[in-house]
């Protein structure tokens, strides 16, 4: 039976799909679809489940520095939003209550307290599927809502921690020991090549992290998140985190599939869990008001805040413990387990229209701006660069040493993440940090970007396919030459209507730049050899 529920999902992820919403839309749909037909989730299925999560976190730990998790925007956003949002939820449900709505007139405050601080979670599966398939996993407000998202399953860590009533092994002291292991599992992550042993390391690791952490009486999924953070920063990570990207995403699956599989709701939880998802635009408005406040420009803070505008797993989890100490009546782990579903397919047509939705507000949007920036929110001077490389990874640091190396360019470096930046400042490149992708970059984040003849485009291809379209918008075609990568010939083609006229097929031109490397070497050795061997007062002949 588990074999139809996959050939479901499928099926509806398909559909959501060429509908231009996220898979995971169909995936939620296919929960909802197996549930009416009276399919139950199995133990395999919920089993995938666990796997997925745990694969999930220990992926987010792999991109977050513990650093990160200490900056005021991150800790303080997170912690202010979510005691503002159980108090402010607290007095909305209490007035429903008294107004005699549906199940909301049995709720004692206590009982109010603990269904609001459920509510108050994000899905950090939802955000970081979304933040996957746009390719802004690194960009400045894709890492600032994963960061929130650390904070808030902390919480929920501490949470589940006190409720239970039982306190960590004495063991759980020992866990310190890990900060020895770290070096370790360097080294054997660099003896592991290229293949299968990197992925059975990438499946290894968070299993061991999780069973670790549970044995001491900590949550698994913590033990996931702070092993990858303990590999956070090595020079194979992102070949890890590749490594594990498709199966990962195979066991999430089953994840969403299990949501909606929850239990079947009737008519009255179907309509209490459609209001409460009425009140998410609230958290979506406090998150933006907060991340304001800690001085980030209006477009990061709209694209973090509607990153986080639903409700979480967690929230079920905090709810299942309510049903079992007896603080929850169990028609409400039915309800909330509705509205996440709901929140999660409200949220992801938001999400692929922010852009829209700034461009549409901006001006009112910017009014919350401080004056006051952070650091890498503020404009930048690209100095008297005639060309600009958008992307400084492997790709684009070729693409800059061959502009300055051979043909004497002065070139200016753009990547949205800091710690690459600084790597490149280290290495005497003049590279700076900014998001290409971001539509007002180009209007208001550089100083005279006329002077640019040309731009090479060298990240994800949502991110090329949204850089290319801002720079024509606020630059125009004519004035500069704009280049992109692709790897595939659908994006191949979506470049070239979008209005990259040149497009460099990295799979398809690798021979044909191998071929010409190896030869022009060739002709040059053969050459000083004639050269050499030439009777003296002679040259040698060309070709």
């Amino acid at each position: 039976m588990d074999i139809l529920f996959i050939v479901i999902a499928f099926v509806l992820g398909f559909l959501a799909r060429q509908l231009g919403l996220p898979p995971l839309v169909g995936f939620l749909a296919g929960g909802f679809v197996l549930n009416l037909m009276g399919q139950e989730a199995s133990e395999t299925l919920h089993q995938l489940a666990d796997v997925g999560i745990l694969l999930l976190l220990f992926s987010i730990g792999l991109k977050v520095q513990p650093k990160r998790l200490l900056q005021p925007q991150v800790w303080g956003s997170a912690a202010s939003h979510m005691l503002l949002t159980v108090i402010g939820f607290t007095l909305i449900l209490q007035g429903l209550g008294l107004l005699g709505i549906g199940c909301f007139r049995d709720l004692e405050l206590s009982t109010t307290l603990l269904f609001a601080f459920a509510l108050s979670f994000s899905s950090t599966v939802f955000a970081v599927k979304i933040l996957e398939e746009q390719g802004e996993m690194t960009s400045g407000h894709g890492r600032l809502a994963i960061g929130i998202l650390i904070m808030q399953d902390l919480f929920a860590v501490l949470f589940i921690t006190f409720s239970s009533g039982k306190l960590p092994s004495p063991l759980a002291l020992g866990l310190l020991l890990l900060l020895f292991v770290k070096r370790p599992l360097g080294k054997i992550l660099d003896r592991s090549g290229h293949g299968e042993l990197l992925v059975l390391l990438a499946c290894i690791l968070p299993l061991a992290g999780a069973a670790l952490f549970e044995h001491v009486g900590l949550k698994p999924d913590l033990g996931a998140l702070i092993l990858g953070m303990l590999l956070g920063g090595h020079a194979k990570t992102d070949e890890l985190a590749k490594a594990m990207f498709g199966f990962k995403d195979l066991f999430l699956v089953g994840f969403f599939l299990t949501i909606g599989m929850t239990e079947l709701p009737g008519l009255e939880a179907v309509l209490i869990a459609a209001l409460l998802v009425l009140l998410v635009p609230l958290k979506s408005v406090l998150f933006f008001l907060l991340l304001t406040r800690f001085r980030l420009r209006a477009r990061t803070s709209l694209l973090s805040s509607l990153n986080l505008s639903n409700y979480s797993e967690f929230g079920l989890i905090v709810s299942t413990i309510g049903v079992t100490q007896g603080w929850l009546g169990s028609e409400w782990l039915v309800i909330i387990a509705v509205a996440v579903s709901f929140s999660m397919v409200a949220a992801s047509p938001l999400n692929s229209l922010a852009p829209v939705f700034y461009r549409r507000w901006a001006g009112l949007l910017k009014r919350c701006e401080t004056r006051r920036r952070l650091s890498g929110e503020e404009a930048v001077d690209i100095g008297g660069a005639r060309v600009a490389v958008l992307g400084m990874g492997r790709v684009g640091t070729g693409a800059y040493e061959q502009l300055t190396d051979r043909y004497g360019y002065r070139v200016i470096g753009l990547d949205f993440d800091e710690e690459r930046v600084a790597a490149h400042q280290a290495a005497g490149r003049a590279v700076i940090q900014g998001d290409a992708a971001d539509e007002i970059f180009w209007q208001r984040g550089i100083a005279n970007p006329g002077q640019l003849s040309m731009l090479f485009l060298t990240m994800s291809h949502p991110s090329n396919l949204k850089a290319a379209k801002n720079i024509q918008e606020a630059l125009g075609r004519e004035s500069m030459v704009i280049a992109a990568t692709a790897r595939y010939d659908d994006e191949l083609q979506a470049l070239r209507q979008g209005g990259v006229e040149r497009v460099f097929y990295l799979y398809g031109e690798a021979g044909a730049g191998f071929v010409d490397h190896v030869v022009e070497q060739a002709e040059g050795v053969e050459g000083a050899e004639m050269e050499a061997s030439a009777p003296e007062g002679k040259e040698s002949g060309g070709r």
